[in-house]
C-alpha cells in the first residue's frame, strides 16, 4: 500500500504538471498558474487522504512535499535564473576584408555563411543573431550570437520547416539540443542529411510546457 501510495502521488504530480503546464495551452504564462492551480489540488487531496488514513499520512504527504520541492526547484532554477554561455563559434571573413585583399593573396574560405537572422520574441522577448555556416572542416553549424532570451525550463533549439509564429506551426522540425544558455555565444552541429533550404527558422522550444518563446528567419547569405 506505501509504495501504490507513493507511485500514485508522483505520477499525479508530474503527470498533472505535464498535461496542465504542457497540453492544455500554449501561453507560458497561463501554463504556470494552471500547474500551480493542480500542485495545490493535489496537495489538498493528500492532506485530505493523509486525515483519514494517519497510517499513511507520512508515506502520502512527504511524497508530496518532497516531490513539489523537487519540481518547483527546477522551475524556479530555470526560469528565474540566467545561464550565460560563450562558446568559441565558427566566423566567416567579411565581404568587405575579403575585397580589400589583392586577388592573388585571398585563400580559398574556410567557412561558408549560409543563412543569417536576428531572434523575434514570440512568447518571451528576446534577442541575437543566429547563423548556419558550412565549415571547411566539420560540416555544417548553427551558431547562435550575442544571444538574450528570457529564461525558463527545458528549453531545445530547433531547426523548423514552418513559420514558427505560434506553438502549433513549427512544421517539420530537427531538434539540435538542450539550448546551452539563455545569454551568450553558442555553436550547435547540425546533422548531416538535413536540408538547409527547408529548415529555414530557428526557434527557441520550451519542451516542458510546449512553447515558441522566440525564433529566428534564416535568410540565404
Amino acid at each position: 500500500m506505501r509504495v501504490l501510495v507513493v507511485s500514485v502521488v508522483l505520477v499525479l504530480l508530474i503527470g498533472g504538471v505535464w498535461i496542465t503546464g504542457g497540453l492544455i495551452t500554449d501561453d507560458f504564462k497561463i501554463s504556470m498558474v494552471l500547474s500551480g492551480g493542480w500542485i495545490a489540488l493535489l496537495g489538498a487531496a493528500c492532506l485530505a487522504l493523509a486525515l483519514r488514513r494517519r497510517e499513511l499520512a507520512p508515506w502520502v504527504l512527504g511524497t508530496y512535499v518532497i516531490a513539489t520541492a523537487l519540481v518547483g526547484g527546477y522551475l524556479a532554477m530555470s526560469t528565474l535564473f540566467d545561464k550565460e554561455v560563450n562558446e568559441r563559434v565558427a566566423m566567416v571573413d567579411a565581404p568587405a576584408v575579403r575585397a580589400a585583399q589583392p586577388a592573388a593573396a585571398r585563400p580559398a574560405p574556410r567557412n561558408v555563411l549560409l543563412g543569417r537572422g536576428q531572434f523575434d520574441g514570440i512568447s518571451h522577448s528576446a534577442s541575437g543573431n543566429a547563423s548556419t555556416i558550412d565549415r571547411a572542416r566539420g560540416g555544417p553549424v548553427l551558431t547562435l550570437t550575442n544571444l538574450d532570451v528570457e529564461n525558463g525550463p527545458d528549453l531545445r533549439v530547433l531547426l523548423v520547416t514552418g513559420p514558427a509564429t505560434a506553438a502549433d506551426d513549427l512544421g517539420d522540425y530537427e531538434d539540435l539540443g538542450a539550448l546551452k544558455g539563455n545569454k551568450g555565444n553558442q555553436q550547435y552541429t547540425i546533422p548531416a542529411g538535413v536540408n538547409l533550404d527547408r529548415y529555414r527558422r530557428v526557434v527557441i522550444w520550451c519542451r516542458a510546457f510546449s512553447v515558441n518563446f522566440a525564433r529566428a528567419s534564416l535568410r540565404r547569405a
